[in-house]
Parts: C-alpha cells; sequence; structure tokens
C-alpha cells in the first residue's frame, strides 16, 4: 500500500477520534448547564459510574491503534479494496450533526427519569418482541423511526471515536477465507453470483456495504425487524451503482429462508441487545439457514475478562447508556452457544471495543456428498 493512503488513513482516524471526543466533551458540559440531573427517588438508587483504572485510557488507544494497522493491512492483502477504508457518508454526517444536537435534550430527559419504552404516538409497537421495544442508548423512538435511522451511523462512530466501521470490516477476511475453504470442499463450487450471504439485524446496511467493496458479484440479504432502518439500508445501499438490496423485514430468532441456503452469515453488534433466549435463537437460526461447511461470523461486545484493563468500561456502559442485556451478555458463554447450535471448530479474537467468534457448520460426511 503506498504511503500516500497509509497517512491520509491514519489522519482521517485520528481526526476522527479528535472530533468525537471534542463531542463528548462538549455534550456533558451542555448537559449539565441545560439538564442537570434532578435528584429522584429513582436516580438515588441507579448506580454511578465507577473511575476507570489507571493506564486504562493508554491501553485504549493501544488497542484502537493496533484496530487501525490491522484494518490497513487487510487492505493491503487484497482482502477489501483500500476505497473501503474511506467509505463513510461524510455530507450525510456533516448534514445530520445538528439534528443530533437538537436531539440531545429529549435524550438527556429520558435518562433522567429512566425512561425505557417511550415511542412517538405514530409508531406502531404491535408484534415486536417486548425485548425490541427499549429506547436502546435512550435514543428517541428506539429502532423504530426514520429519525432515529437517520442519526444512528453518525451516533455510533462518535461512540466509538470513529473506529465503528474498522471494527465491522473485521469479519470480512474469516468469511472470505470461510467462503474460499467451502468452494475448495464443493463437488462443483459455485460461480460468484451464486454465493449467498446474509446480514443479521443489518440496521442501516454498513455491512452490507462492505461485503458488497469485497465481493461484488455475491448475492447479499439482510434482515432486521425495523422497517425505518431497513428504509435507510435500502437507500444508502441503492447508492451504489448496479446495488439491488435484498432486504427483509423479519426476527432474526426466526430467519424467513429454507435450509441450507446460505455459503455465509454474519451479525454485527446485535447479540448484545438481545436476552438470553433470544441470543441463542438466533445462533439456532443462522445455523438452519447456513449451508454444510459454511461460515457464521459474529462481532461484538469485547466481555469480561477478554481485556481486563477495560472491565470497568463494560460495568459502566449499561450505566450510561441503556443497555438492559448487555451485562448478561458480557458474562455469556457465547462459544457455549455456538456449539449448542451445533456450529464447530469455533475461533474467538478482539480487536478494540470489539470481540469475533468465526464458527462452521459441519459439512456433510462424504458418504452423504
Amino acid at each position: 500500500m503506498d504511503t500516500v493512503t497509509q497517512l491520509t488513513y491514519q489522519a482521517l482516524q485520528q481526526g476522527t477520534a479528535a472530533l468525537s471526543l471534542a463531542h463528548k466533551q462538549l455534550a456533558n458540559q451542555v448537559a449539565q448547564l441545560v439538564a442537570p440531573t434532578r435528584e429522584t427517588a429513582t436516580n438515588a438508587t441507579r448506580s454511578t459510574p465507577k473511575p476507570l483504572p489507571d493506564g486504562a485510557l493508554m491501553q485504549v488507544n493501544a488497542r484502537r491503534e493496533k484496530l487501525y494497522a490491522i484494518d490497513l493491512q487487510d487492505a493491503d492483502r487484497g482482502i477489501y479494496p483500500a476505497s473501503l477504508l474511506f467509505d463513510r457518508p461524510w455530507l450525510e454526517a456533516i448534514a445530520t450533526y445538528p439534528r443530533l444536537w437538537l436531539d440531545l435534550p429529549g435524550t438527556w430527559e429520558r435518562r433522567d427519569r429512566q425512561a425505557y419504552h417511550e415511542f412517538a404516538s405514530d409508531i406502531d409497537t404491535d408484534g415486536y418482541p417486548k425485548y425490541y421495544l427499549q429506547n436502546f442508548h435512550y435514543q428517541t423512538d428506539g429502532y423504530l423511526s426514520d429519525a432515529s435511522a437517520d442519526l444512528y451511523d453518525l451516533q455510533v462512530e462518535i461512540l466509538f471515536s470513529g473506529s465503528a466501521d474498522a471494527m465491522r470490516r473485521r469479519i470480512l477476511a474469516p468469511l472470505k477465507a470461510g467462503l474460499d475453504r467451502l468452494a475448495t470442499t464443493e463437488t462443483q463450487p459455485p460461480i460468484p453470483q451464486q454465493v449467498r450471504i446474509l446480514d443479521l439485524a443489518t440496521g442501516t446496511g454498513r455491512t452490507l456495504r462492505f461485503l458488497r467493496g469485497m465481493l461484488p458479484k455475491a448475492q447479499l440479504f439482510g434482515v432486521d425487524l425495523s422497517p425505518a432502518y431497513l428504509r435507510k439500508a435500502n437507500a444508502l445501499l441503492s447508492e451504489l451503482p448496479g446495488e439491488l438490496p435484498q432486504l427483509c423485514q423479519a426476527n432474526i430468532e426466526e430467519l424467513p429462508y429454507r435450509d441450507a441456503y446460505f455459503q455465509a452469515v454474519s451479525c454485527v453488534f446485535s447479540l448484545h441487545e438481545l436476552p438470553g433466549a433470544a441470543r441463542q435463537n438466533a445462533i439456532a437460526s443462522a445455523y438452519r439457514v447456513l449451508k454444510p461447511g459454511g461460515t457464521f461470523v459474529i462481532c461484538d461486545s469485547i466481555q469480561q475478562g477478554d481485556v481486563p484493563i477495560m472491565d470497568v468500561m463494560l460495568e459502566n456502559f449499561p450505566i450510561v447508556f441503556h443497555e438492559p442485556y448487555h451485562s448478561d451478555y458480557a458474562r455469556d458463554d457465547i462459544e457455549g452457544r455456538l456449539e449448542l447450535a451445533g456450529f464447530e471448530a469455533i475461533e474467538t479474537y478482539d480487536y478494540f471495543a470489539s470481540k469475533y467468534w468465526v464458527a462452521r457448520k459441519p459439512a456433510f460426511p462424504e458418504s452423504m456428498d
């Protein structure tokens, strides 16, 4: 990779991190001025975030730099084109940023009241699982409004100091390796146009966009419970030349596809927002729709004990943000859940604030081929 590309990428990431930090600091200062926390009975019993241990921020920054290094390395290896390193909706982010500030007073007010289940009167909440009807992160209308979908990507990038997309791209190398391995074991490997990949809880389609950059001819599918986020995904993916988004509103616990239909399935930043039973159902559903020998790649939050210096951050996260299932997820045995569903050859690794599981559905015995 040429030096200009590397320097441009590094400057981009450092600049985004600096802007994210400045936004967080300013937002906290403004919140104290215009929306100080009221002394209520609810607040009196609410947990207080713990202080970070000495040296935590230095190690966190080092982990972030390691994430950026592997991002550059994978592009240099040809896993995906270097253009994906700069694939961000800059103009949309600039246009959306004022709306983010306009939304913050409502967020502060809900946090103060610990209001977890508020939706605008014109939003239809019928038919959704109870666990889904939450104001995750105290977000206005949860995941069920177009306004929420418009703000989401910018909010997540600020939360992760500009590293959310880099963490998403860490699924690409193992997913591609899984597809290559499967192709070598099949009697008639599929042509690129016959490769089918499903992204669970696809949200605004950022993961699908990166998958498209890596696999320009594959058939890409995405499912999500939110019609608003699917509309956003459809709009963003349709910007790509010749793209035909194959999106479906569905619960990832009960996928509306036939058995053994996909060569690969991905799931990014979703399991921590599911209760345990729903987590298991989603994993089992992914297993069902995968072809024998297919690959399932999960990206989500690191868990307790993975990076001890960050354990306090994991404890603080559901306190600062409304994440009702994160504490349970942080101690959950995801590898055991994958094994229970039938997966094998499970590998795990982590980068910055995210953890990854790569699992394979067993291939048919030779006698059954």
